[in-house]
């Protein structure tokens, strides 16, 4: 068996890396979710422009060919949306935890409508994922402030609309005429930072940036998180073995819960060290099957 050289796994490794903080510039900008969404695919698209022009990327096919990212742009505004209401209601790391729960969406999206069958990995890493998910939440959720309730809803809310990106991001990809995988992503932000814009004139929310350490915050979440981070992973993905794969994206919600204890004092005991373990291994397990049948 041949193994990947370091290269594309430091790479993968530094991606997964810098979007686990995404949750933290979030929570520390002060703005409001939904303008935080927008200034993320601002600097995002822009970070990818410039990577692409360095790289001499094609970065225009035609009209038609951006507005196949129209309705994916749609579902990740969503999942921005809902994702950052959910990080302030309950914290950056279970915000994550939850949202990555989309591993289990798209196997349920796989059956239902692509005819994939599931292997005993996918209910064993469900069987370990939900009891995990409570002790994580609470195990009496009913007793819980409603806020923090709302804020679990927006993360389960968050896995599925995460899922139908997901799902859209990967039909481009498989179409012969697409564009290099930065290029799509930044062609999905484009369209990303136009709903949450028109979403938060909606709301009434201010576009001003108040204050330095803001601006640092949203440029470091637009163009290390949105930019650097998703060019890194989509571009050692293809090239390192699924297993390799599925470990370095457990990252991203592990990671996570570590920002959310350093930096905000979240508590954690014994309970919530078993729960995020069992979540993490359910994830794995399911997102190892998922990727070995897409292979085959």
């Amino acid at each position: 068996m041949k193994f990947p050289s370091a290269g594309p796994t430091v790479q993968m490794f530094l991606g997964a890396t810098l979007i686990s903080t995404s949750a933290v510039w979030v929570r520390v900008a002060d703005v409001g979710p939904t303008v935080a969404g927008f200034y993320r695919m601002l600097f995002g698209a822009i970070a990818l422009a410039v990577i692409a022009v360095v790289r001499g990327w094609p970065m225009w096919r035609d009209t038609r060919y951006l507005l196949r990212f129209l309705p994916i742009g749609a579902f990740f505004a969503l999942d921005l949306f809902l994702w950052h209401r959910s990080i302030h209601f309950v914290g950056p790391g279970l915000a994550t935890v939850l949202a990555n729960l989309q591993v289990f969406v798209l196997a349920g999206a796989g059956v239902l409508f692509m005819g994939e069958r599931l292997g005993w990995r996918f209910p064993l890493g469900l069987g370990l994922a939900l009891p995990g998910l409570l002790l994580l939440v609470g195990v009496d959720v009913a007793e819980l402030p409603a806020d923090y309730q709302l804020g679990v809803a927006f993360g389960v809310g968050t896995a599925f609309a995460y899922s139908a990106f997901l799902l859209g991001m990967r039909r481009a990809q498989q179409n012969e005429d697409t564009l290099p995988p930065g290029v799509n992503v930044m062609s999905a932000s484009v369209w990303v930072a136009l709903f949450l814009a028109a979403a938060a004139l909606v709301e009434g929310q201010t576009f001003a940036i108040p204050n330095a350490s803001t601006a640092g915050s949203l440029v470091i979440y637009g163009v290390m998180c949105q930019g650097l981070g998703w060019f890194l992973m989509t571009r050692s993905m293809p090239v390192l073995p699924a297993s390799i794969v599925g470990l370095i994206l457990l990252l991203q919600p592990a990671l996570a819960m570590v920002w959310d204890i350093l930096f905000f004092d979240k508590p954690f005991g014994p309970l919530d060290l078993v729960g995020g373990t069992l979540v993490l291994a359910g994830i794995y397990l399911a997102s190892r099957r998922n990727r070995r049948e897409a292979r085959g």
